[in-house]
């Protein structure tokens, strides 16, 4: 990892310095992607099954995964698995039902009731990730808030073979749609649908940069109505650390991100040019240990260590970056949250490691990458649900606002607006 001085750098400098991989920003993904989705839009199952046998090297007849399959999956798991996935179900449960929210009922005035409704998103398709390692714990966080919410129609994707964890986990949470279906066409077949799956209406799951530039364009295409939770793509790690912090901490929570893939970011931000150095040495020790040390490797060259005057300093050039981790090993870091604007998890002091909000300490960890942390949110419960106003109003209370409705409509000169409260007005009138 390159140690950077941020004073010292020009502008463009440090502009590069918290720029993202050129891997993720590659322009030609988004042009190789279009052309896949296009396929798969005209060619449906069979365009799914090619792109199958090209990129997974797997000739699948039937997609779907059938009852009997995901009903035994639990057997082909070690105890020690299951337990940790049901510590991780029940603090992850815990937390999204807290979530849940009740509607709201109330007179504006007298006569006019307004409420807010809120019910589930009636039909999901939830992408997990397999591309080298299964992620396991991406099912948690996507199925659990989904059953949770009750939408009517859950679907899961995942690239074939599915880990049995993943389906033992979507038969805990009552998901019985599975397709054995990964990457681009993963995507295609949940926006536009094949003779064998019906299309969803929203599409849930973080990916590499070809499935994030595959839902970008289908979240974009307006001859459907599907939507996506976020642009959510190649991991990302930013830690802001004191003289004090512990270097081997900070050292194992970039690695913990830099396996994820060569597209993953790793950085160290301090005003301790001795943990930085230290840091470094840490990585490379930590980093022989690691089985995945090339995929480190490489995501380490994208990454580096930022040396700055303060702390403020830190938290500024953080929230100018808007990691989807922000991880804060400082004495006080609570404090220091209060000026965090720009992160979509947050874990503070030495024995928060990013780790634990990956798996099981309860918040989810699909969050927002690319800098988007700082208008998107991280995903919730309500991510799968959809709120919509109702109202309704006496005779009384129409007159007693009417006057007002017409005004501000004859100023929009919307006329046509004003004459539907006069209509109902003369009516009133007429009938007193």
């Amino acid at each position: 990892m390159d140690i950077l001085r941020w004073s010292k750098l020009t502008a463009s400098e440090q502009l590069k310095a918290l720029s993202r991989a050129d891997l993720v920003m590659d322009t030609d993904v988004s042009t190789q992607v279009q052309q896949l989705v296009d396929i798969v839009k005209k060619n449906g199952d069979k365009a799914v099954n090619e792109l199958t046998k090209k990129y997974d090297n797997l000739d699948i007849e039937n997609f779907k995964v059938c009852n009997d399959e995901l009903k035994n999956a639990s057997r082909l798991l070690d105890n020690n698995l299951i337990d940790a996935i049901q510590v991780a179900y029940s603090n992850i449960n815990t937390f999204h039902t807290a979530q849940l929210q009740q509607s709201i009922k109330l007179e504006t005035q007298t006569g006019i009731s307004c409420e807010l409704r809120t019910e589930a998103i009636n039909s999901v398709g939830l992408y997990i990730p397999s591309g080298s390692a299964p992620l396991i714990s991406t099912a948690l966080m996507l199925a659990i808030p989904a059953h949770i919410a009750k939408c009517e129609r859950i679907v899961l994707m995942s690239p074939p073979p599915i880990h049995p964890a993943i389906l033992h986990i979507a038969n805990v949470c009552g998901i019985n749609e599975i397709y054995q279906i990964g990457g681009v066409q993963a995507i295609a077949a949940l926006a536009y649908g094949t003779n064998t799956i019906k299309p969803v209406d929203k599409i849930f799951g973080p990916g590499n940069r070809y499935v994030t530039a595959a839902k970008s364009i289908v979240a974009f295409d307006d001859q459907i109505t599907t939507t996506i939770d976020m642009p959510a793509g190649p991991s990302e790690v930013l830690v802001i650390a004191d003289e004090d912090a512990n270097p081997s901490f900070i050292a194992a929570d970039l690695l913990s991100q830099a396996e994820h893939g060569e597209d993953s970011q790793a950085i160290l931000i301090t005003h301790s040019e001795k943990l930085a150095l230290d840091v470094v040495d840490s990585i490379n020790t930590q980093l022989a240990n690691l089985s995945r040390q090339k995929i480190a490797k490489k995501a380490l060259y994208n990454s580096r260590v930022i040396i700055v005057d303060s702390i403020k300093e830190a938290i500024n050039l953080s929230n100018h970056y808007a990691p989807e981790h922000l991880i804060i090993q400082t004495e006080s870091p609570r404090e220091h949250l209060k000026q965090v604007r720009a992160a979509g998890s947050v874990f503070l002091g030495k024995f928060s490691p990013e780790a634990v909000g990956d798996y099981a300490s309860g918040t989810n960890h699909v969050l927002p990458t690319y800098g988007y942390s700082r208008s998107v949110s991280s995903l919730t419960l309500s991510d799968f649900q959809r709120k919509f106003t109702v109202q309704s109003l006496t005779s009384d209370a129409l007159m007693s606002l009417s006057n007002s409705v017409i005004t501000l409509a004859m100023n929009e000169q919307l006329d046509g607006h004003a004459n539907a409260i006069e209509v109902r007005k003369r009516f009133i009138e007429e009938n007193r």
